[in-house]
């Protein structure tokens, strides 16, 4: 079996190639096991060592569209495509014509190097919370469900949207098979911040666990929907594995969610970390972050992946607790 990743090089990417190699063979549409050959890893930069070291990986370096409008990718063969690679929410916002590259213009030039292979691959394509937004004058976003009309009220919601139905609609025709899900805010994520809107939720528990401030541009009432990245990543390797019974209509499905709040976040990182930790918070508004953020749903349903036997994490302590296990050598304060 071959798998594509894009944005393979990046912490998702990166730890779904680590899931699939070390399980070695994998199952497709709910087919027989086969075994893993290669997996290809399409970003910028280059992968991780690690991956670099196995030699089942192929890491292939370059603009995405670029290399997929020179065939470099998808190589004939591939059997499954996992669609990771995306500008991110803040970016979007930033700069209009990058967003439309880089997440629609993209999308639609891999969704049809695919359909040149003629073997309709599995297309996992990975869109957002961020389909759902609080439209001006309109109600307050109740608890969105699988089936929830998405009104997305950024660049980004807007492009990923128009990607889910992109996706439909070559599994429609039958040149994919195509699976969109939706990942909740995944937190924590390591390393430096990046240009998402949401990515203080990550930096407001990774910062003062290395001991540094973070500024936190939210009130603590916001709600927000989270989930660990070891549970998104069995919601993306849950919906290649699932067969078409299981997966049911070729809409996008969530995936499932954490509901709670900033200031619970807050308090969850004080649990593990003490007063010392959540001294370094300091909490500044920024109205644009605000109004951005405050547009998606707290409270999001996810039937669909519950039926896929997906789980939501039990407690935000428990996802402060997993960073803290996984990324030692980032965490100076002491942990209880």
């Amino acid at each position: 079996m071959n798998i594509l990743i894009t944005g393979g090089a990046g912490f998702l990417g990166a730890r779904l190639a680590r899931a699939l190699l070390a399980a070695g063979s994998f199952t497709l549409r709910g087919a027989a096991p086969r075994r893993i050959e290669q997996v290809v890893l399409a970003d910028r930069g280059p992968a991780p060592a690690d991956l670099l070291a196995d030699p089942r990986v192929r890491s292939v370096q370059g603009d995405l569209i670029e290399l997929v409008q020179q065939r470099a990718l998808p190589a004939a063969g591939t059997d499954a495509v996992f669609h990771l690679a995306a500008a991110v929410s803040g970016e979007c916002e930033a700069d209009f014509e990058l967003g439309m590259r880089s997440n629609l213009d993209t999308t639609r030039a891999l969704l049809e190097a695919c359909r040149a292979l003629g073997t309709s691959p599995v297309f996992v394509f990975a869109s957002s919370l961020a389909v759902f937004g609080q439209a001006p004058g309109q109600p307050p976003l109740g608890t969105m469900h699988d089936d929830t009309l998405p009104t997305p009220q950024g660049s980004y919601g807007i492009q990923k949207f128009i990607c889910e139905q992109l996706v439909a609609d070559y599994t429609r025709k039958g040149f994919v098979a195509g699976r969109s899900v939706r990942p909740m805010t995944v937190v924590v994520r390591p390393g430096r911040p990046n240009g998402a809107a949401s990515g203080f939720f990550s930096g407001m528990i990774r910062e003062p666990l290395a001991g540094e401030r973070a500024r936190v541009p939210v009130p603590p009432e916001t709600p927000v929907a989270l989930a660990s990245p070891s549970r998104t990543i069995e919601g993306f390797v849950r919906a290649a594995t699932a067969s078409d019974a299981e997966w049911g209509p070729r809409t996008a499905i969530n995936l499932p969610s954490l509901s709670t709040t900033v200031g619970d976040m807050a308090a969850a990182l004080e649990r593990v970390a003490g007063k010392e930790a959540t001294s370094l918070l300091d909490w500044e508004n920024d109205p644009a972050i605000e109004k951005l953020v405050r547009s998606w749903p707290g409270s999001v349903a996810w039937d669909r992946a519950r039926g896929l036997g997906l789980q939501a994490d039990p407690d935000f302590a428990s996802i402060v607790r997993d960073y803290v296990a996984e990324n030692r050598s980032a965490v100076r304060l002491s942990v209880g």
